[in-house]
């Protein structure tokens, strides 16, 4: 895994970024590769790679790498894991290699068969691809959003990185608030809404998405589907259990020591279980509330089921304040939600246990249905006749509803954002993008993949951030393209049990056999009892009570008063606790705004 940040001239004028701002960009990157730094530069590209090691540790994995006639040129972010398939169709094509690094086929892949292998990778990953005597730039993302990608467009340069804060390295790019973005952040908790980030002018790309710039020209948008048309299984189970092993051990292969998260809940059970069996030993680690919980004594009850090697990584409220504040000033941007803490310090202490990968289990819940109350609220919302799905989705599941913002938000910014219609139509585009993709048959399933498209990639991203920070890997294996196929050809009513799951229960887990049911089907006999019937448990740490910390700086944050009312601001702070749905975001704004300088 690693970091990659650069500027590409779109007009005639020749690359002139100073060198020493090419470092720092890469420089901001270096948690998320401290093992190498490589620069290409020419007339054309200036271009930085931070690499972190994960396989073949030699010389010859280093980043940018070229072919051998310097015909393309890569910086990539990410693992491929059909390398093995991929390299043998590229030998049969004549192509050599010179390392066992899943870099080189990616290269060698674009070389010989443009973007259209970008539809054959098997991974995660955010690349930039450049072919000097075409003049030509390849940015792209994987098709779940796995790896981040950000860029700015200037007068006749493009600037990109894997973080918002190497682009804001550049010179000519300058950190202003998204006002757009900043109120959708408030009900969404999420720091990019469609392309928009809370930086004026910085884009991400979304999942799947490539842009192709070539000098003297537009750019050009590419998008690769997450979800490729699967005929249904006769065997659910069994194929059930074949794709999901079949990703977990495509996930193993690594130089480096690999570890897994293991909160005791079925899905890195699932995974630890599998990822065990095939190694024949594993690490394990966990984080939660010091003062005990159940993700510690189902994540015990796991590892000693499976034999692993288990670590628990308490977090305090005090340790908790602190590490929220030091990431927000150390990425300059705000939290998601409050599990970034804990992902963080976990990934930080199996870190300093030498692990340097480690496997997580994101993604089953929204390919497989384990939240069943927004499945239930959206079954109630078509059955009421209502056709605005979108904008449901965006207020349903609001932490700052938008119904309250009137009466919250500065009335000039409220005007000026024209009342969140740009949020909700990106929610409204991920609708019919939802509704459009194979297998989405009913306006139910059609939900149920929204609320796939809008809050996988925020936790991919959140797993991500927290991970990389703390220079480790953070890898998916039910967040995968294969994995995404299959649960795409299951109807919705066979992965969740209405009867057995009624409204309202814990986490939105429901009566817990009624969630998911192919995956506790297909793995029912590997793991205990108190797993495969446990209920989903969405946060592992008590915020609601620790939010209470930042009255404070709720009321002494001077951007947060050219956002909200005053009354609103002395509302919340005299509380926290009590409205911490306003809390958490207000205290995250006040942080961000800090650490870039807004007030």
């Amino acid at each position: 895994m690693c970091g990659l940040a650069g500027s590409f001239r779109t007009d005639d004028r020749p690359q002139a970024l100073p060198v020493a701002a090419l470092r720092e960009m890469g420089r901001r990157l270096e948690h998320r590769g401290p093992d190498g730094e490589g620069v290409f530069r020419d007339d054309r590209i200036a271009l930085v790679h931070r690499r972190l090691v994960v396989v073949d540790r030699s010389d010859a994995g280093a980043q940018p790498m070229a072919t051998p006639d310097g015909s393309a040129v890569i910086a990539y972010n990410g693992e491929l894991y059909n390398d093995a398939e991929l390299r043998d169709e590229l030998e049969a094509e004549g192509v050599r290699f010179g390392s066992a690094c899943d870099t080189e086929t990616v290269l060698w892949a674009l070389a010989r068969w443009g973007e259209a292998a970008l539809a054959r990778f098997r991974g995660m990953y955010a690349l930039a691809f450049y072919e000097p005597e075409r003049n030509r730039l390849l940015l792209a993302r994987d098709a779940l959003g796995i790896k981040p990608l950000y860029v700015a467009g200037l007068s006749g340069e493009v600037v990109f990185a894997s973080e918002p804060h190497a682009v804001l390295a550049h010179p000519a790019v300058s950190a202003a608030p998204d006002e757009v973005a900043v109120s959708a952040y408030l009900s969404a908790v999420r720091v990019t809404i469609g392309s928009r980030t809370l930086f004026e002018g910085i884009e991400s790309l979304g999942p799947g998405e490539s842009r192709v710039y070539e000098a003297g020209r537009a750019f050009v948008r590419g998008h690769v589907p997450a979800v490729r048309p699967v005929g249904a299984s006769q065997d659910e189970q069994r194929s059930t259990r074949a794709v999901v092993t079949d990703s977990i051990l495509r996930h193993l292969r690594s130089d480096v020591p690999l570890c897994a998260l293991l909160s005791g809940g079925l899905d890195s059970s699932i995974v630890t279980s599998v990822a065990h069996g095939m190694l024949g030993r594993l690490k394990t680690f966990c984080s939660g509330d010091a003062a005990g919980g159940p993700d510690f004594e189902h994540a015990s009850i796991v590892a000693e089921h499976v034999g692993s090697e288990h670590t628990a990584v308490p977090v305090s409220r005090g340790l908790f304040a602190e590490r929220w504040r030091w990431l927000v000033g150390e990425s300059r941007l705000p939290l998601c939600t409050p599990n970034e803490v804990a992902i963080y310090e976990v990934a930080r202490a199996l870190r300093d246990a030498g692990q340097v990968v480690t496997l997580s289990g994101e993604g089953a819940d929204e390919l497989f249905g384990g939240y069943v109350a927004p499945i239930e609220s959206a079954a109630r919302h078509i059955a009421a006749g209502n056709h605005d799905a979108g904008a449901y989705q965006y207020d349903a599941h609001a932490w700052v509803p938008r119904a309250v913002k009137d009466g919250m938000l500065e009335p000039g910014l409220w005007r000026r954002v024209d009342r969140d219609s740009e949020a909700v139509g990106w929610y409204r585009r991920e609708w019919e993008g939802a509704a459009a993709e194979p297998g989405a048959g009913d306006a139910l399933e059609a939900h149920l993949r929204l609320h796939r498209r809008v809050n996988l990639t925020r936790l991919l991203r959140r797993l991500d951030s927290a991970t990389m920070r703390a220079s480790v890997e953070g890898r998916t294996p039910l967040a995968d393209v294969e994995v995404a196929s299959h649960a795409g050809s299951i109807r919705v009513s066979e992965k969740c049990s209405f009867e057995a799951c009624p409204s309202g229960a814990s986490g939105g887990g429901g009566g817990v056999v009624g969630t998911k049911l192919p995956l506790r089907s297909a793995f029912s006999g590997d793991l205990p009892a108190a797993v495969v019937g446990r209920a989903k448990q969405s946060f592992p740490l008590p915020f609601e009570a620790w939010v209470g910390d930042a009255a404070g700086l709720i009321r002494g944050s001077l951007y947060l008063r050219s956002v909200f009312r005053d009354e609103a601001i002395e509302l919340v702070a005299a509380d926290p606790p009590a409205a911490w749905s306003a809390a958490w975001p207000m205290a995250n704004l006040a942080l961000w705004a800090e650490a870039n300088g807004f007030g």
